[in-house]
């Protein structure tokens, strides 16, 4: 029991809007700082264990109680505000919220719901609604056991480890069932599935999170919405059958009526079949509910490889859709021709061709992959040129609040103003990052390092406490890292066409550029791969077991478990991020623009984001190879770029310095890193586009599509 005068701590605590505000985190630091570390920052759980004697004498702190009264305010001003940037520009524009649908959410480490970037991507897309007051619900999956966590044997391989999250313990709400009989019920083939509804508060935005572990359902089927991206075919097609039908009826049983609804992927294209067949259920017929559907309906494609969309076979989608598709007005083959790819060989049903055929405003993640994308499924439409397919891009951004370090955000507060978050796509605004001093900016930039080199030494202490661990992890682990040599990062899923062996592509160099004894190098590798992927495995073996060669001094580290903690003190407290996609198969890479809003300059092939991002002058490019077709060559033209780049230009220009040990040159690259990656990459311009291009014309067409046809 709380003590009246700190009552809505609990408040606080249940709304993820403290993930992005350091005037709550600082509450529950001070609350006792010991029990918010081991709590892995989770305040939920810091109140379930906290000595209620330390709570009395919070209440009693006037310190104390001056952080919590400040955080209340700007909490209560924020939630309560009318002057957003949409309550501004856009009075009235959206009668009901954005329906955004997503199969992980990455919102903070204490809901682990997510594995990589199209989690974050969501959970920044929540985050920035709540900033601009744009109307928002997501919709995903309560996963229980989450992603797995990861462990590197002695060996060097990967091993799986799944926890059971205690909902207790985390910031979510039981929505539904509230009573004993669930109101969400679907049919998967021969039974009928009960669905529990959680909700998280990020903010003004909500996020409803589907279960299927609730009383009534069977035992295996209590279990289905376990775990993220599980490699059994015929389970993850019910997941995204419960995702796609039960989130439609979810947000009915709540009430909620969207006006503009967004698949995040084709997982959750099974959301716009519903959606026909509500219509079809009114008196609609097919072609016109398709129409509305459409004419309302926005859909965004990730994924630059064919190989990588979910396709299903055709008798396993028959056996789960006999009886729906007479619901919505078709027959078999005309329900199967949704989902099935022009001019394809093989019979099959791909969710993403269903997506694209099903929505009326398509888009891409970034500027490379709209061309890659339009080229890819131009069979859809073939009457039209290819650079008329109906597919434009919005290029992914990132939350700045959440991922600038209050370390570089309290520089920019200082020398921009108290505004400077808020003007986070005003680009002459950013130009502005030229006055801050370049001592005070350097000093911040060795403070991050330092807070990363600790944090993983802290994991290398930990895995030795927790299990035993030989003395070469606990040095591939990071323990004889130096805070004074450049620092490289690579940390990102770890899959073939990323290429996280790339840079080992000549080890015999790469031992040279790393142990000179003059200007040292050091590279800090983190990255999962997927438990069913077992060529991804064995690549990560390749890596760790390379990077731990004594040949290297030390100097090569991979810290295990990546996840949203970790990822914050390596895009924060690295020098240079490392990446290295086959081209064109990075969709957008936004780790890179994270590490760039913190002052850590990017070395990447020319894909993704940094095909628009790069100018120059703002970190380098590796492209000496755009049109080699041959992966071995390809590679070899790429490593000799990057080692040629490392040897001639970075690592000479990182130790440049004056009298004071100030690199001047290098801080030159930092100031224009930020002031061009900040406006054109954030978040807030993202969501102003998606709002200004797809929602709001999505809106007025769904009036239009209510108007009677005479």
């Amino acid at each position: 029991m709380l003590p009246e005068r700190i009552g809505r701590l609990g408040e606080l605590a249940n709304n993820l809007w403290w993930s992005w505000h350091p005037e709550v985190r600082a509450v529950f630091r001070s609350l006792d700082y010991q029990l918010w570390r081991i709590s892995g920052h989770n305040p939920v759980k810091q109140l379930r264990e906290i000595n209620p004697d330390k709570l009395q004498a919070a209440a009693r702190d006037p310190a104390f109680l001056t952080l919590y009264d400040l955080a209340l305010s700007a909490f209560d001003a924020d939630m309560s505000g009318g002057d957003t940037w949409f309550a501004t520009n856009h009075p009235g524009l959206l009668p009901g919220p954005v329906a955004y649908f997503s199969m992980e959410f990455a919102i903070h480490n204490s809901l682990p719901i997510y594995a990589g970037g199209l989690g974050v991507l969501a959970g920044d897309v929540c985050k920035e609604a709540s900033d601009l007051g744009v109307p928002l619900v997501g919709v995903g999956f309560m996963y229980p056991q989450g992603y797995f966590h990861q462990h590197i044997s002695a060996e060097g391989w990967q091993e799986e480890i799944y926890q059971q999250l205690d909902f207790r313990e985390a910031p979510v709400s039981l929505v539904l069932p509230q009573g004993q009989r669930p109101p969400v019920q679907i049919q998967l083939a021969d039974r009928s599935l009960y669905i529990g509804v959680w909700q998280v508060k990020v903010g003004r935005a909500s996020i409803y999170l589907l279960s299927t572990d609730i009383e009534g359902n069977a035992p295996e089927d209590r279990q289905l919405s376990n775990r993220l991206y599980t490699a059994d075919e015929e389970q993850r097609l019910q997941q995204e059958i419960l995702l796609g039908i039960g989130g439609v009826r979810a947000l009915r049983a709540l009430d909620i009526k969207p006006s503009v609804w967004h698949a995040n992927e084709g997982h959750t294209a099974f959301m716009m079949l519903e959606r026909i067949r509500e219509e079809v259920e009114r008196g609609a017929s097919f072609l016109e509910a398709d129409r509305r559907v459409q004419s309302t309906t926005v859909f965004t494609t990730h994924t630059p490889v064919l190989a990588g969309h979910h396709v299903y076979p055709v008798p396993l989608v028959e056996r789960y859709f006999q009886g729906y598709w007479e619901s919505m007005g078709l027959s078999r083959d005309q329900f199967l021709e949704l989902g099935q790819p022009d001019g394809s060989e093989e019979p099959s049903f791909n969710m993403t061709v269903l997506a694209l055929r099903m929505a009326g405003r398509r888009n891409a993640v970034s500027q490379l992959h709209g061309r890659v994308t339009r080229k890819m499924w131009r069979g859809l439409w073939p009457e039209v040129k290819e650079d008329e397919v109906p597919i434009s891009h919005i290029t992914n951004g990132v939350h700045a609040p959440n991922w600038v370090a209050p370390e570089v955000g309290r520089l920019y507060y200082k020398y921009l103003g108290q505004d400077a978050i808020k003007r986070q796509d005003d680009a002459g605004f950013w130009r502005r990052v030229a006055e801050i001093p370049d001592g005070e900016l350097w000093q911040a930039r060795q403070v991050l390092k330092r807070k990363l080199m600790s944090a993983m030494v802290e994991r290398a202490r930990d895995c030795s406490s927790d299990r035993e661990c030989s003395a070469q992890q606990v040095m591939a682990m990071g323990a004889l890292l130096d805070p004074e040599v450049l620092t490289i990062g690579f940390a990102r899923r770890f899959t073939e066409y990323k290429r996280p062996a790339l840079v080992f592509h000549d080890v015999e160099r790469l031992r040279r550029i790393v142990v000179s004894q003059w200007k040292p190098v050091q590279i800090v590798f983190a990255g999962k791969s997927h438990p069913a992927d077992f060529p991804s495995k064995e690549l990560l073996h390749h890596v760790y077991t390379l990077g731990t060669d004594s040949d290297f001094q030390g100097r090569i580290a991979f810290v295990e478990d990546y996840d949203m903690h970790i990822a914050h003190y390596l895009v924060n407290g690295v020098d240079l991020w490392l990446n290295t996609p086959r081209r064109p198969r990075e969709a957008c890479g936004s780790s890179g623009i994270k590490a760039s809003l913190n002052g850590v300059l990017h070395l990447s092939v020319k894909d993704g984001w940094w095909y628009e991002g790069y100018n120059g002058a703002n970190g380098w490019a590796i492209d000496n190879a755009p049109d080699i077709s041959d992966p071995e060559e390809e590679d070899r033209a790429d490593a000799e770029s990057l080692y040629s780049l490392l040897e001639n230009e970075i690592v000479p220009l990182y130790y440049e310095r004056d009298r004071d040990g100030v690199p001047h040159r290098w801080i030159g690259f930092i100031k224009e890193a930020i002031s061009s990656v900040m406006p054109a990459f954030c978040a807030q311009r993202m969501l102003k586009e998606y709002t200004e291009r797809m929602y709001l014309p999505a809106a007025q067409s769904r009036e239009e599509s209510e108007i009677p046809q005479g």
